[in-house]
């Protein structure tokens, strides 16, 4: 992979890019229609907030891995996290990339290779989180080696700052 992208519309169209070389964010100025680049460099926080953001109306079909580490993170002394999900990847992975915390998306009882496409959500979406200092992972491998098998492959995606992808892979190594 070389480049990833995507936009964000709000009260602000906003395009964050990266070729490999670290993570941009651009913004739209509608005076000239042209996107104005904001934050060079972005990073996510070395000190993330405590956010979590994952649909968990499905935590009944999660494996325990995943139930263990959501357990651990909400009932957290002395700061529980919070959870932030709006459903969107795009809009939750953009947070997490701004403020830090961990997104996911994991496979379950359901969904048992996930739900998220490698090629074309998880791929793009581990390169920039990589690309500011994040790391991206299914829970057993670095989603950028997994090797597609289908244009459609799915995937499961846990994306965020160190310190959470960290203590989801200890749930991980534990199994189930």
């Amino acid at each position: 992979m070389v480049a990833a992208g995507y936009c964000m519309y709000g009260s602000a169209t906003q395009m964050v890019l990266s070729f490999g070389n670290g993570v941009h964010l651009f913004t739209l100025d509608p005076s000239v229609g042209e996107f104005i680049i904001t934050t060079e460099n972005v990073k996510i926080p070395e000190k993330p907030k405590t956010i979590y953001s994952v649909n968990e109306g499905n935590s009944v079909y999660w494996h325990e891995p995943v139930k263990r580490f959501v357990e651990k993170i909400k009932n957290m002394e002395p700061n529980p996290y919070s959870a932030r999900y709006i459903g969107s990847m795009v809009a939750d992975v953009h947070r997490t990339l701004l403020y830090g915390g961990i997104f996911m998306y994991p496979n379950d009882k359901k969904s048992k290779k996930g739900k998220l496409r490698l090629l074309y959500e998880g791929n793009p979406m581990a390169f920039i989180i990589e690309q500011a200092g994040g790391k991206a992972t299914t829970g057993t491998q670095r989603i950028l080696d997994v090797v597609p098998t289908d244009i459609h492959e799915r995937v499961p995606t846990f994306l965020g700052c160190t310190r959470d992808i960290d203590m989801l892979l200890e749930e991980f190594e534990k199994g189930c």
